[in-house]
């Protein structure tokens, strides 16, 4: 039985599925998110004279997921702008896989060495 190669238009549309994906959820948690805090605070006075910046729970990660769990709009907005990040990262991913299945070492090889600059540089490189 004779395996199937697989072609950059299969490796194409695979990477496309996964960015047209990952911008859709994530348009949709910010959606979810905006409506969640516009309820809550919709009415709320702004306070221009200072700027406040973002609290701690919502600079990491996985403040960021815990934050997002207990249904807060705030924490669910910043677990889609989450989400929208790590796409491109995905689709990286997801090519260095493509490009092994196609048997394209070079390519192999130059992904995966920006799929780790991207890793590096999000972990604090």
């Amino acid at each position: 039985m004779e395996r199937r190669r697989y072609s950059d238009t299969d490796l194409d549309a695979v990477l496309a599925m996964a960015l047209r994906g990952g911008v859709l959820l994530a348009a949709a948690i910010v959606v979810v998110g905006g409506a969640i805090y516009m309820i809550r605070h919709g009415l709320d006075a702004p306070d221009y004279r200072a700027f406040h910046g973002e609290p701690v729970a919502l600079r990491s990660p996985g403040s960021i997921w815990a934050t997002a769990r207990s249904f807060t709009g705030r924490g669910i907005i910043q677990l889609g702008l989450l989400v929208l990040i790590s796409t491109p990262i995905a689709r990286v991913l997801l090519s260095v896989i493509g490009f092994v299945r196609e048997r394209d070492w070079m390519y192999v090889v130059v992904t995966a060495i920006v799929f780790g600059l991207l890793v590096y540089s999000l972990l604090g490189g």
